[in-house]
């Protein structure tokens, strides 16, 4: 019987179901709307070069988590209700860290690493369980994982205990272990290392679960910029400022998922070595993806409160910072799965370098609208040297 459970849970390679997401994994995305929307709060509300700090370390928690859960959600199907059980509690524990990100410096420290060590750990232990008697190359491989979370939970916690500069470190060394984990591939003494090829996914699942992602923060930006102008006395300036801000989000929005997205899907299902793309272009590649959506939320929140006037240090650094984490993560993603890294977007990055120059004569909402131009000059560079169905691998765009 026990034989019998274990096999039920994982996915079935080779069905109609084997790339298909689940709606109980949309289910469990809603609580990282939440997440998103706290993340985005607190940069807002403490940017600063400390707040920045912090707050990146939080962002790269809980996108480690998120992406964890999805890999594991490719490998067990989420459609049994063990599965589905497990994912419920994980999302309690998730909401409740979500609660905790804006004390995760101050008073609720220890609360948050008990959260996170909860989720990775425990979600890890169980897929040890499920797999040890049934698939033995998974089975080692989720036993080195735990092993490696286990050691970074010592620093999660140990930095729940200390005080904030102290606290700042631990966290940033257990990320730095979680993080080099995949890159190492999980090496473990006596226990060897694993292959990529051991990560037999499904890359049409792990395509489409980012892509939602990725959405979820898109959305956020929407939020902030709806929420912030209603709350604000209707004028030409700040309809403006929100009309551009969208505009940005839409380009955003185009530039990832008009074709880009599509042929990174296509590559990655063909690939003999789902495991490896899925490691670089879906795993790491996306931390500056999101980090710019985020940033780019933040900025609009900025614009819109203060649109005209000087522009201060942490308006300039939001309006252009975003956009460029954002390139900057799209050129990695093509990169990996198109063979080349696409020229627009190199383009738009050294504009926008440029464009640092200009900002101590220009109001926020100028500054908006130039990064706002050079967004769309460079999604409609991809839209018309590549129509989407053309071959892109190997080509510059």
């Amino acid at each position: 019987m026990m034989f019998k459970l274990q096999t039920d849970l994982q996915r079935e390679r080779g069905t109609e179901n084997d790339g298909k997401v689940a709606f109980v994994e949309l289910f469990f995305d809603l609580i990282f709307v939440f997440s998103i929307i706290q993340l985005s709060h607190t940069l807002a509300n403490h940017f600063t070069p400390q707040g920045i700090l912090e707050t990146g370390i939080l962002i790269l928690c809980v996108w480690w988590i998120w992406i964890f859960t999805t890999w594991f959600t490719n490998f067990f199907d989420p459609e049994k209700y063990t599965i589905r059980i497990l994912l419920c509690i994980l999302m309690l524990a998730c909401l409740f860290l979500a609660t905790f990100i804006p004390e995760a410096f101050a008073d609720k420290g220890l609360y948050f690493a008990l959260a996170v060590v909860f989720i990775q750990v425990g979600r890890s232990c169980f897929a040890t369980w499920a797999l040890r008697e049934h698939n033995q190359t998974l089975y080692r491989g989720f036993l080195r994982l735990t092993i490696w979370l286990a050691f970074a939970s010592i620093f999660w916690i140990a930095g729940g205990y200390t005080h904030q500069q102290m606290r700042l470190i631990f966290w940033m060394i257990a990320l730095v272990i979680e993080y080099l984990g995949p890159m190492a591939y999980f090496w473990v003494p006596g226990l060897s290392r694993s292959s990529t090829l051991d990560w037999n996914i499904s890359g049409a699942h792990l395509a489409e679960r980012t892509g939602l992602f990725v959405i979820i923060c898109l959305g956020e930006t929407i939020l902030v910029s709806g929420r912030t102008f209603s709350e604000l006395p209707l004028s030409i300036t700040t309809a403006t400022a929100f009309t551009c801000a969208f505009i940005i989000t839409v380009t955003m929005w185009w530039i990832y998922f008009h074709i880009g997205h599509e042929c990174a899907s296509k590559h990655i299902e063909a690939s003999d070595d789902p495991g490896r793309i899925g490691r670089m272009a879906f795993t790491y590649a996306h931390v500056p993806i999101i980090s710019g959506i985020l940033l780019d939320a933040v900025a609009t929140e900025f614009i819109l409160a203060h649109p005209t006037g000087d522009i201060d240090d942490k308006t300039a650094i939001a309006i252009l910072g975003g956009p460029t984490l954002f390139l900057l993560g799209n050129i990695w993603f093509k990169g990996v799965t198109w063979g080349r890294p696409p020229l627009s977007h190199m383009l738009g990055l050294l504009i926008i370098g440029m464009l640092i120059f200009t900002v101590p004569l220009l109001s926020p909402l100028t500054l908006e609208i130039e990064v706002m131009l050079t967004m769309i000059f460079v999604a409609s560079w991809e839209h018309i040297s590549l129509k989407p169905g053309k071959k892109v691998l190997g080509n510059s765009i």
